[in-house]
Formats: C-alpha cells, sequence, structure tokens
C-alpha cells in the first residue's frame, strides 16, 4: 500500500462548446455562460480518474476539487464527490470576474497553497479556451515541478511518482518528487461513473450560499453533517493581491469576436459500391481536393 496522498483537482465547469450560438459572447469580449449549457471540462474528468487511481491504491489519500465560477459551478464539485472525491472548495467572488488565464492562475495558485497538498492535478486544457496554459502557470507561480500531457501514473513509491506522457510523436516516461502538478490528456483513461453509495451521501452536499437560499431548517439539519459542506472561498480567504484578479490582473483583451458559420454548399449521396467509392476518389483527385 502506497502512501496516503492529499491531492487537489483543478476542475472547471465549462460552456458546452457544440451549442455555441449568436449570444454565446458578450460586447466586451468574455462568455456569456448564462446563455450555454454548463458541462464538466473533458480533460479535467481524466484528471479526476487519475486521482481516483491513486486513491484504489491508497483508500486514506484524500481527493478535494477545486475550481473557480459562479455559484453554479459547485455542480461539478458534486459530481466529483459522486465519482469518489472527498470534497471541493468552489472559488466565487465578483472581483474574480472576467479573469484570463495569468489572473486565473493566480487565484488557483493561492488557494492551492492555503491547502498544502502533496499533488495537483489538471486536464490538459478547457474546451472554451483550448490555451492549455492554466495548469503550467500555476506550477510556477508555486515552484513547483510539473509534468504535462500525461496519460498514466506508471508507479508511486518513496514519494516519487513515475508518469507516462503522450507526445505527437510517441511516449515518454519521466519520474519526479513530490510536490508536483501534472496535467493530463484527453488520452488518459475515461472517468469512472458515479458511485451509488457516494451518490447517496453526497447528494445533498451544498455552499454556504445553497444552504442560505435553503433556509434555516434546511441549514440547521446540516451543521452535524460537515462532510455535507462545500466551502466558498473568496479574494479575502485566499490572501492574495487583489491587483493581479479579474479583469485588473487580465492584460489578455478580447478586441474582436466573429461568429463562423458553415454552411452545405453541395452534397452527393452514395450508394456504398465499390464503384460509388472509386469514383468519388477519383473526383476528389480530379479536382486536387485529395492527392
Amino acid at each position: 500500500m502506497t502512501k496516503p496522498l492529499k491531492i487537489v483537482v483543478l476542475a472547471k465547469q465549462v460552456p458546452d462548446t457544440r451549442n455555441v450560438g449568436k449570444d454565446a459572447m458578450k460586447d466586451d469580449g468574455t462568455v456569456n455562460r448564462a446563455a450555454l449549457p454548463a458541462i464538466f471540462n473533458p480533460e479535467d474528468l481524466h484528471a479526476l480518474e487519475l486521482a481516483l487511481k491513486l486513491k484504489d491504491d491508497s483508500p486514506e489519500t484524500a481527493i478535494y476539487l477545486l475550481t473557480m465560477g459562479p455559484g453554479r459551478a459547485a455542480d461539478i464539485i458534486r459530481e466529483g464527490m459522486f465519482r469518489g472525491a472527498d470534497g471541493g472548495i468552489l472559488l466565487t467572488d465578483r472581483k474574480f470576474a472576467g479573469a484570463d488565464t495569468l489572473a486565473t492562475s493566480y487565484a488557483i495558485a493561492c488557494a492551492v497553497k492555503k491547502i498544502n497538498p502533496d499533488l495537483i492535478i489538471a486536464g490538459r486544457q478547457a474546451i472554451d479556451g483550448d490555451t492549455a496554459q492554466v495548469g503550467p502557470q500555476v506550477a510556477e507561480k508555486l515552484g513547483l515541478p510539473q509534468i504535462t500531457y500525461a496519460e498514466k501514473i506508471i508507479a508511486f513509491e518513496n514519494s516519487e511518482i513515475t508518469v507516462l506522457r503522450r507526445l505527437e510523436h510517441g511516449v515518454e516516461t519521466l519520474k519526479c518528487k513530490l510536490p508536483l502538478l501534472i496535467t493530463v490528456n484527453a488520452s488518459a483513461p475515461s472517468c469512472r461513473p458515479r458511485n451509488a453509495k457516494q451518490t447517496m451521501k453526497y447528494k445533498h452536499a451544498k455552499t454556504v450560499s445553497e444552504l442560505q437560499a435553503g433556509g434555516d431548517a434546511y441549514t440547521e439539519s446540516l451543521q452535524t453533517k460537515s462532510y455535507l459542506n462545500i466551502p466558498e472561498w473568496g479574494v479575502s480567504e485566499i490572501d492574495g493581491d487583489e491587483e493581479q484578479f479579474g479583469l485588473k490582473g487580465s492584460p489578455t483583451k478580447v478586441k474582436k469576436i466573429e461568429n463562423v458559420v458553415f454552411q452545405l454548399k453541395e452534397s452527393k449521396k452514395l450508394d456504398g459500391s465499390d464503384a460509388a467509392i472509386e469514383g468519388l476518389v477519383k473526383e476528389l483527385m480530379a479536382n486536387h481536393t485529395i492527392g
């Protein structure tokens, strides 16, 4: 059995980019999250699975999700708890609003420093930005080593972790001492489904704001069940420089937004026969679409 760890999984609730419409962006260039369905960032689910595999080997390991966003982002903390995580923290404050990757990573780094985990695991990138910057920036701000593009944790012993990386033209195996930050590829194993017992245990987990909205009676009924309380941290809780949060700390500015809509101009229906396929290939080669 390996040594128990304290693991923080960085997770993000993102707009479902499969349903982007004309109202997806605000006039100031920020994402209009209210206009889009919200989902658990896919690669962050892969990161959660890597953490859960470590917990499988050492049941005393504790896993906490850390996410930054509005109140509804607590949904992905609950989703992580349903799958095996022990809890989570929601970073939420109006002063975090409009953050680019630099301001986001600063806020997350301040929170992680307060939690003081042995290991931080994050998805390689979020589908709403596709920058792959936040994980590495958090590591740099904390002065931690990092392993990116992780696909599998091969071994963990004597406070040293062995990780398989998936690169464009092959794989690479790295060893590193903890503490450490790892970002995880989409090629890593998919996250396990919800666990029925975990779902029943944590289905009433709430943030402070959600508890207040539920009324005094509901709040009082949960005072004896601390494991159901999802902490909310704002700027004052993470002890950072307010000039580096949100729009104030974001040098990235969006100058112009364009909606690009692809329209089908021509189509051709094939019957699936060898002759039809051969004819299509010849046509595509003749007009230099391929070949």
